[in-house]
């Protein structure tokens, strides 16, 4: 049901680029037969992007295919936009035409003679056929033609801003948090948080490794890995994972699911166990403790909302019942929906990611309708969650108005 109505909105967004950019634009002919075909082939591409990049294979089609879907939901909302004055203009243009066209001459007529039906009908007569305007490009194909060329120039822009800001490396965010339940002792304590890292057909070796690198220049104590770290399975990414082996903390680094470990044609379990491998610990619906200058803290984490079909979802009561009275606790949940749930467990500081601040804008007016927050510090609940907008990107590799991000959080009391 799913896949149909995504190929349904594919078809119908393209038939609205065809309407706009084609159709509008061109007089019957072969340059519209080809632009035509031109865009099926396209249609077709997006498609393919998606059935080979989830079938883990197919990765010289991610780039042309996952450009072009960037640049038609650009090209839509530009031209959607543009329907206004679209719509303005051409009622001007219709005014402007009656205005401007000639009135009938009057016929003399004797008095008793019949009165040609012609005449009477007030048209002209077949020697006094109106003559064809001049050939030229007419009012109407050239405001079709203005319109494809704003929109166009403007979808292109942007993705091309877009492109730049993704692969671009990520923004530092600096975080500061109060922890009321904090030990004074454990002032400064600085977790790298990263998420939606997303390694896959589009990310190189290069991608994890500027990570990492950013990451150990924060000299963190804690690294917190929350979700979304593949797009993919370990017999073709593993080797883009491999330089997760060198990230540095004083307390080590750690990881829990998000939705997208559970997609993976190998399974998420041997993604568990290649993290294990590189020395990335995965918090299972459990927690660990963190011990600084002779605090503690506790550091949990659960699964993500997704694992519940493949029977592996959040355990709350199992991650963070029975800990001590009056110790401060942080949880790694990949969404931030999932603080609903932690707030009845009294959790302290939820970290999440899964919205990527809404990568695409104007998304992020639409992750807001699923998520009760899209990026940056809130209290939920009286939970305080903050949500990353993630170091990597998902599908088209354009961020726009949503650089990604790593954040280094430091908890004082």
């Amino acid at each position: 049901m799913i896949v149909l109505v995504f190929v349904g909105l594919i078809l119908l967004a393209h038939y609205y680029l065809w309407h706009r950019l084609v159709r509008s634009t061109t007089a019957p002919g072969r340059l519209r037969k080809a632009l035509t075909w031109g865009v099926v082939v396209l249609m077709a591409l997006v498609v393919a992007t998606f059935a080979s990049t989830r079938a883990d294979f197919g990765t010289w089609l991610a780039w042309p295919g996952y450009l072009w879907l960037a640049m038609v939901f650009y090209l839509f909302l530009f031209l959607a936009v543009l329907e206004i004055p679209r719509a303005v203009a051409v009622v001007l243009l219709r005014r402007a035409e009656r205005r401007g066209a000639p009135a009938p001459e009057p016929v003399a007529v004797l008095a008793g003679t019949p009165a040609p039906d012609d005449v009477l009908a007030g048209a002209p007569s077949a020697a006094e056929e109106p003559v064809p305007p001049p050939a030229g490009v007419s009012r109407r194909l050239f405001l079709g033609r203005a319109g494809a060329a704003v929109a166009g120039v403007g979808a292109l822009a942007t993705v091309g801003y877009g492109v730049s800001s993704a692969l671009g490396d990520p923004v530092i965010e600096p975080v500061r948090i109060r922890l009321p339940k904090l030990d004074p002792r454990m002032n400064g304590l600085r977790f790298a948080v990263v998420s939606d890292i997303h390694l896959g057909p589009l990310t190189g070796r290069a991608h994890t490794e500027r990570i990492v690198r950013m990451v150990n220049g924060l000299e963190a104590d804690v690294v917190a890995i929350v979700g979304d770290l593949v797009d993919g399975s370990v017999a073709r990414l593993g080797p883009l994972a491999r330089p997760l082996r060198s990230l540095e903390s004083r307390y080590g680094a750690y990881f829990v699911t998000g939705n997208h470990e559970y997609f993976a044609p190998g399974g998420f379990l041997e993604w568990i166990d290649e993290l294990d491998e590189l020395g990335v610990r995965s918090l299972r619906n459990e927690r660990v403790e963190i011990a600084h200058q002779g605090a503690v803290l506790d550091l949990a984490g659960v699964n993500d909302l997704n694992g519940t079909s493949q029977g592996d979802g959040p355990d709350f009561a199992r991650a963070l019942d029975g800990r001590p009275a009056g110790r401060p606790v942080v949880l790694l949940a990949h969404q931030p929906v999932q603080v609903f749930d932690a707030a009845r467990h009294g959790v302290d500081l939820q970290l999440s990611g899964h919205t990527h601040g809404g990568q695409i804008a104007p998304f992020n007016l639409v992750v807001g309708l699923q998520q009760p927050m899209v990026s940056g510090l809130a209290t939920i609940d009286g939970v305080q969650v903050y949500t990353t907008r993630g170091a990597g990107f998902w599908g088209p590799p354009v961020r726009v108005g949503a650089p990604p991000e790593i954040t280094m959080l430091e908890l004082h009391a």
